[in-house]
């Protein structure tokens, strides 16, 4: 029985991700379990794990940094292991080297990049973003093609997501930027680096579209 992890450190919207990821197990997925936690144990022996976000970039870096020896048990099974780790929103944004919201400070360092505002070229395009948006693919990943296969999704006009957020992820490699968006101008709606995925959208809200790419991400295994 393979475990997936929704990382619990005092921020993010644990229960909804929880809800929509409980949702769509099955005994045929190849996660079977989903628990929220912060226990070392637990994440040791977990095969997948999603870190969700709300708040701001150095506050949710507060609290992952609050608790002792989190950010080394991931490292460990993300960075090494290379087992399929999912960040949403500020999850994603963490993975980044440095973000500018409330001063500069130090991300993860996962996926090279910077996290600045968002800005549009219309006033009429209120920040935050809030509300559905349109997912385009800019560079294809192996879990895009995984994705595909695991629903009847098009990538296209028709693909819509939710998002909710001020801050963008601007990658120092563009082949990182997976999706993109538009809100007054391009944003990056997903980045990928191997094993490691990151949503600006929220999967758990974005309904049909969110609950195939959260079973996707579920079912994903790596090829070795």
């Amino acid at each position: 029985m393979s475990l997936l992890s929704i990382i619990d450190y005092g921020s993010g919207n644990l229960r909804s991700v929880y809800n929509a990821v409980n949702k769509i197990l099955s005994t045929k997925s190849l996660c079977s379990k989903v628990l929220v936690t912060n226990d070392t144990k637990e994440l040791k022996r977990s095969s997948h794990f999603i870190l969700p976000g709300v708040g701001s970039f150095k506050g949710c870096l507060k609290g992952f940094h609050s608790n002792p020896g989190l950010i080394d048990c991931l490292a460990e099974n993300v960075l090494i292991k290379q087992k399929p780790f999912l960040g949403i929103c500020v999850g994603m944004q963490m993975l980044a080297d440095k973000g500018f919201e409330d001063g500069e400070s130090d991300g993860l360092g996962w996926i090279e990049g910077e996290i600045r505002q968002l800005k549009t070229k219309n006033r009429s395009f209120k920040i935050p973003h809030i509300g559905w948006n349109n997912l385009i693919l800019k560079n294809n990943h192996p879990f895009i093609d995984f994705w595909r296969s695991k629903s009847n999704l098009a990538f296209d006009d028709n693909l819509n997501a939710y998002f909710v957020h001020s801050f963008s992820f601007k990658s120092k490699k563009s082949k990182f930027e997976i999706l993109k968006s538009n809100y007054g101008g391009d944003f990056t709606a997903m980045v990928g680096k191997d094993n490691i995925l990151g949503t600006q959208f929220h999967p758990e809200k974005s309904q049909k579209v969110g609950l195939n790419f959260l079973n996707a991400f579920i079912n994903w295994e790596l090829t070795k």
